[in-house]
């Protein structure tokens, strides 16, 4: 049987230990071809640039993820 604690552990401390656990939201930079939200160093998911050049051929039929 593990010990417990002889007094009750207070909030703010238990917040404090905590403070750090949280969702990150991920980071968007816009996309200098077509200005769309993208994550940064990766290709863009809707005119398929990255670094002036384009690496990933799009088809034309597909939309725009919203």
């Amino acid at each position: 049987m593990s010990p417990l604690p002889k007094k009750k552990y207070p909030k703010a401390r238990q917040r404090q230990r905590r403070s750090h656990i949280m969702i990150n939201l991920p980071q968007l930079v816009a996309c200098p071809q077509c200005r769309s939200p993208r994550l940064p160093h990766r290709a863009c998911p809707v005119c398929g640039t990255y670094r002036g050049r384009t690496v990933v051929e799009i088809e034309e039929g597909r939309h725009r993820p919203s």
